[in-house]
């Protein structure tokens, strides 16, 4: 793989933002100039918007909290960076996209099911469905193609169990998630969320007439029926949950394990000592930064890093830039299980900080763990350089992973 440590000569154009990765854990190495001009840069989007991009770890913290960059995506001049956003941005989205007050009651209201008490309690559950696919994966005997066998159906049946969502239809909304994601053109992603939400209505009315056991249900049940929430606010929580649930998990999973095999010490090092596994976790978040490029727009006028971020300035967090701050961490381009790295800005900062993280964490541990221990010769099946990996557009991770043991 590339050394991403190597150096570009500064460029006198803006750095285009996003572009894909070379090496699927690290970050492009057209941001080599960002990293090096922390912790602030003007940087161009695919439509020729400048746009700042924030690269730096703590003014990443300082911004990230402050109340003058919203999340709104309706807001005119709000950025986008791919067509497929611009084309959704007037969608409703739930958490992620909204400020407070609206905010603030959303997630009120979806703390409760994602606490890490409720995750500890699902680690049961967890464990037997990772138990479950490994089971079936063995009995087929090598090769496997680790996306679609394990890293996927993981998050995939775990989020719909918590949700009430029936797993039977994954492969509809799995596939709705990717044209969502990274659909061909502006088309596709617009056809994906109608879709969804044709489903997830369809669903919630379902639930209304005859609720189960879930988030969903509980929404229905309590809070719709209070009207404290509407249809349409309940299909985009729902939506938020379902997709973000499964698609970054799924994503880690299949990531991390290529990253493991890339690194056959620290590999080694996890095999000998599990009790690793929660900081090998941590630091697998940090480098690999799968969610690069948090949006907001200025609704006043910002003194930062010098200069001055002016009201209606579309601002971007690059985590993967962030997360490899050499003033925060020591070798930060090294895969470290022993480096404190729990302040990783993977899961965002202040109030839309992910929800699900608890989940997340509970999720990778046990998958990687279990797969790790279960399959002890665990290897790619192919040159590493022929697998592919996904564009720098959207959420990173494996297109497949095929895997021997």
């Amino acid at each position: 793989m590339p050394d991403p440590t190597t150096t570009t000569p500064r460029p006198t154009e803006p750095v285009a933002f996003p572009q894909d990765r070379t090496c699927p854990y690290h970050p492009p190495t057209g941001y080599d100039p960002l990293r090096t001009d922390r912790p602030l840069s003007r940087v161009t989007l695919y439509d020729g918007r400048p746009v700042w991009l924030v690269t730096g770890h703590a003014l990443a913290r300082d911004l990230l909290a402050d109340p003058r960059l919203s999340s709104d995506r309706t807001r005119d001049g709000f950025p986008a960076t791919t067509p497929r956003f611009a084309a959704v941005r007037n969608r409703r989205t739930a958490l992620l996209g909204v400020d407070d007050p609206e905010h603030r009651t959303q997630r009120r209201m979806m703390v409760p099911s994602f606490t890490l008490k409720r995750a500890a309690a699902l680690r049961p559950r967890i464990q037997g469905i990772v138990d479950e696919l490994l089971d079936a994966m063995i009995a087929q005997g090598p090769p496997a193609e680790l996306v679609g066998a394990f890293a996927l159906p993981v998050p995939s049946m775990v989020i719909c169990e918590l949700l009430g969502v029936p797993y039977a239809d994954h492969e509809f909304f799995e596939e709705q998630s990717r044209r969502l994601l990274r659909g061909p053109d502006v088309a596709d992603t617009l056809d994906a969320r109608e879709r969804l939400e044709g489903y997830l209505g369809d669903l919630i009315d379902r639930k209304q007439k005859e609720p189960g056991e879930g988030v969903l249900d509980d929404l229905v049940r309590q809070r719709m029926a209070e009207g404290e929430v509407d249809r349409a606010e309940a299909v985009a929580l729902a939506i938020i949950l379902l997709v973000a649930g499964h698609e970054t998990t799924a994503n880690m999973i299949s990531l991390g394990t290529y990253t493991l095999l890339q690194h056959p010490e620290r590999l080694a090092e996890l095999r000998a000592d599990p009790a690793l596994l929660p900081a090998a976790v941590e630091e697998l978040m940090r480098l690999l930064s799968i969610a690069d490029g948090l949006l907001r727009m200025a609704t006043e006028d910002i003194e930062a890093a010098g200069t001055t971020i002016r009201a209606g300035d579309g601002v971007i967090f690059s985590t993967s830039v962030i997360n490899r701050d050499q003033d925060v961490y020591a070798e930060p381009d090294a895969l470290d299980f022993h480096r404190p790295a729990r302040h990783h800005v993977s899961f965002g900062f202040g109030i839309h900080q992910c929800l699900g993280q608890n989940l997340a964490r509970a999720e990778l541990e046990i998958a990687l763990g279990a797969l790790l221990r279960r399959l002890p010769g665990l290897a790619l099946a192919a040159p590493p350089q022929e697998i592919p990996f996904k564009p720098g557009d959207t959420i990173q991770g494996m297109l497949e992973l095929p895997v021997t043991w």
